[in-house]
């Protein structure tokens, strides 16, 4: 991923934005020297954004799994039970 300073962002915009389209190149954005944002193919960012979603879906299961186990009552487990109830 290639650095490219804000001023150079800005002079040569078009043609950075026809790479990242184009050639899918990536490049951090740097103010100062310092890193302050990535630019990235959208198909990436969404990709990355789906992901997030689903991790985030994904964490709140297991949280309501714990919490549905704290209260569990029965001796037989969720599985066992919906074994049962297919036969």
């Amino acid at each position: 991923m290639a650095d490219i300073g804000i001023r150079e962002l800005k002079t040569h915009a078009s043609e950075i934005v026809r790479k990242v389209k184009e050639e899918g190149r990536r490049y951090v954005v740097t103010r100062h020297g310092r890193p302050v944002a990535v630019i990235v193919p959208i198909e990436e960012a969404q990709a990355e954004a789906e992901l997030q979603a689903r991790n985030a879906a994904w964490d709140e299961l297991v949280r309501i799994g714990d919490q549905v186990g704290k209260g569990w009552k029965s001796a037989q487990t969720s599985v066992e039970i919906l074994s049962d109830m297919r036969r």
